[in-house]
């Protein structure tokens, strides 16, 4: 494939995340707090997670070193494929375990489209890896670099943070849910989108690079939507909930 093809194959992928964002904004995808009837079959939720996450590592490495041309890795791309495949370990192996969703499940198209999602994502990255990026050792001291790895680290840092302070609102056997306060929940619904968002723009950054701008856009398309609905969702259901608390962006949205 060449250059040009493949920046063309990145551009429609946006194109298509910007219809996604708006057609979110409509129509909540029905899996979590959001579940509901009308949507086929369902499968186990923490089962539905792993298949979702785990996708987009093993269709990267494989295309990746099916593409791969002669020459050594770089250090900087070391890096790059370490963050993200920490990344997606974490959310694949080791965060639905402590999901405490007993009996809740996720429909199976919900599953299967994330899937599919996850596989365009890995043929990106792990085509762009493969054939296309060069990233000479003095990559490390570039601002752009730097910049992005602080950014991303922050926003992982956040992500993880309050995705298992919001796991830690549930007791053992408990489903319910509650109002999340302290630190930046008291400015947002969804500190953890919000993290996410961070982290893959900081990534967008540090590698400098179409895929990584398409992620990072899609991440974004995906999530701001799903933040509007978790804020819609704890307004109707808690009257008390903190009026000054935004949905997506701290003080703005």
């Amino acid at each position: 494939m060449s250059w040009q093809l493949y920046q063309y194959i990145c551009l429609i992928w946006m194109a298509l995340g910007l219809a996604t964002f708006f057609y979110l904004l409509r129509v909540q995808a029905p899996f979590g707090r959001h579940v509901r009837a009308g949507w086929g079959p369902t499968i186990n939720n923490r089962l539905g997670w792993v298949l979702m996450e785990l996708t987009v590592l093993i269709v990267l490495y494989l295309v990746f070193f099916n593409s791969r041309q002669s020459g050594s890795l770089t250090t900087p791309m070391l890096v790059m494929l370490g963050l993200f495949t920490a990344h997606y370990v974490h959310r694949s192996l080791i965060f639905p375990q402590f999901l405490r969703t007993r009996g809740k499940r996720m429909p199976l198209i919900i599953a299967l489209s994330a899937m599919g999602f996850n596989c365009m994502n890995g043929f990106l990255f792990g085509y762009f890896f493969g054939r296309f990026a060069d990233y000479p050792a003095e990559w490390l001291s570039d601002f752009r670099f730097q910049s992005g790895f602080a950014i991303f680290l922050s926003g992982a840092a956040i992500n993880v943070y309050t995705d298992y302070k919001l796991i830690g609102l549930r007791k053992p056997g408990d489903t319910g849910y509650k109002i999340p306060q302290g630190g930046l929940f008291n400015y947002l619904s969804c500190p953890n989108h919000f993290g996410e968002i961070m982290e893959w723009i900081g990534f967008a950054v540090l590698s400098w690079s179409l895929p990584g701008l398409a992620f990072a856009f899609w991440t974004f398309a995906n999530l701001a939507p799903r933040a509007l609905a978790h804020h819609r969702w704890y307004q109707e259901q808690f009257p008390e909930y903190p009026a000054g608390r935004k949905a997506v962006l701290p003080f703005f949205w």
